[in-house]
């Protein structure tokens, strides 16, 4: 089902919205970013020697699961504390980080990064290449989009720890109670989204009000490829044709008054989700958790579909993801090393998927006892294919830009008018594309505009 040979998926993930992280992204690009395969290198024997040594590391990371691997990584090493450190989340988390960075004192050994921040931080020199512990041999154990999404250049930043394989959660009662088909195409999505308010003028198709990470999943999903970049030469071209695509289509469901404007994560959003007002969430499988936990009372209404295509196409995206990178100034490498490989692949990886996380390893993506997983949640159906089918379809050629929740804070700036009428997705993503393209010369980027 999930095959190497079918090409090696290029990195996406979650944007961010929040704080503008501002970094001097061209800082390490004379002096190198982070130490590089001809730098020292280390064996698996330096670091179980460094295991034995009383050690202290510091992890900041927001994740749930993290105090529990700790504890169960000083269990299997007793000679090691790892200090598990929650400084915030988001933006927040990223600009401490920074900070800590660039005044050479507090920062952790290792943080939580996100796929589509990675690139910010590694070009900026605050990260270590993993070259130098041989962790590039580890590539045949991860998916190809996840592994694409932490190497930059010719560098590794993170062992790949989950996946965000894009998907379509729907409302299986609110589409039976309206005599509504699934869709597997946008026409079909276009045409549920029209039966169901008229149905019932309280209900839609899906909430949003302008979601950046959405967008790009879903113009990559299309087959757009509106970022290209190559070291310090950034190409821009929010007007292609997969970017068309989707800027059509969603402009359609706006211009109908088909979507609804409910803040994302918010309590009415939740209400919604549970009572089945929004019909169709499109999602990576971690909102798998976030309905679980947030919409508790729809037990047994929700599914999962593959994400709709259009007419005749396939390919799929990726919505989300991250694990935990070195900071450059960690003074117990061999150490955070070892932890890192021991969350992403040992006993924490376990942990990890255990707490819900949907995972990016080879191993448990191809075992049947994982795709045939039932969901009490959602019916007893074994979402985890559906999730694998859409790994196994995405599309190639994706990238993101060294400055992406910089992109993502200012999504809303422009296109986020076409939401409410006051200008269209392809007018609001043109405006961006003039934003992104300032922004990038300004950070010492050579941006051309198609």
């Amino acid at each position: 089902m999930h095959s190497r040979h079918r090409g090696r998926k290029l990195r996406r993930a979650s944007l961010l919205v929040g704080t503008t992280v501002v970094l001097t992204l061209l800082a390490g690009c004379a002096t190198g970013t982070g130490a590089g395969p001809n730098s020292d290198q280390y064996t698996d024997a330096d670091i179980e020697a460094a295991l034995q040594e009383k050690t202290e590391i510091t992890v900041w990371t927001w994740s749930s699961s993290l105090p529990d691997i700790a504890e169960a990584f000083e269990k299997k090493y007793p000679e090691i504390t790892v200090n598990v450190e929650n400084v915030g989340t988001g933006a927040d988390h990223y600009n401490k980080l920074l900070n800590a960075v660039k005044a050479g004192k507090g920062a952790p050994d290792l943080a939580t990064i996100e796929y589509a921040t990675l690139p910010q931080f590694a070009l900026s020199g605050a990260l270590v290449d993993l070259q130098k512990f041989g962790f590039d041999g580890l590539e045949d154990d991860f998916t190809p989009a996840t592994w694409e999404s932490v190497n930059i250049g010719d560098s590794l930043y993170e062992l790949p720890l989950n996946a965000g394989p894009i998907a379509m959660f729907y409302n299986k009662a609110t589409f039976d109670r309206f005599g509504v088909e699934v869709p597997t195409t946008w026409d079909e999505y276009l045409d549920a989204a029209r039966k169901i308010h008229a149905a019932d003028p309280n209900a839609y198709i899906a909430a949003d009000a302008g979601n950046a990470g959405l967008a790009e999943s879903l113009i990559w999903a299309a087959g757009g490829h509106p970022f290209q970049v190559d070291g310090e030469d950034i190409t821009i071209d929010l007007a292609d044709e997969g970017t068309v695509k989707f800027a059509d289509f969603y402009q359609k469901l706006i211009d109908e008054k088909l979507l609804a404007s409910t803040p994302g994560w918010s309590p009415e959003w939740y209400t919604a989700l549970a009572n089945g007002n929004i019909a169709t969430l499109l999602s990576g499988a971690w909102m798998s958790g976030t309905l679980k936990s947030g919409a508790a009372d729809a037990a047994g209404d929700w599914r999962v579909a593959p994400l709709p295509t259009f007419e005749g196409e396939t390919g799929s995206s990726m919505n989300g993801g991250g694990s935990l990178a070195m900071v450059k100034d960690s003074k117990n490498q061999l150490v955070a090393a070892a932890f890192q490989r021991f969350v992403s692949l040992e006993e924490g990886a376990d942990i990890t998927l255990q707490s819900g996380s949907f995972p990016a390893r080879m191993s448990v993506l191809e075992d049947e006892a994982f795709l045939g997983t039932q969901d009490e949640y959602f019916g007893g159906q074994e979402v985890n294919r559906v999730f694998v089918e859409s790994l196994d379809a995405v599309n190639e050629g994706w990238q993101f830009l060294p400055y992406e929740v910089y992109a993502a804070t200012k999504f809303g700036d422009t296109v986020g008018p076409a939401f409410i009428g006051e200008t269209t997705i392809g007018e609001g993503l043109l405006a961006w594309q003039d934003t992104l393209v300032g922004y990038g010369e300004e950070q010492g980027f050579a941006v051309t505009a198609k």
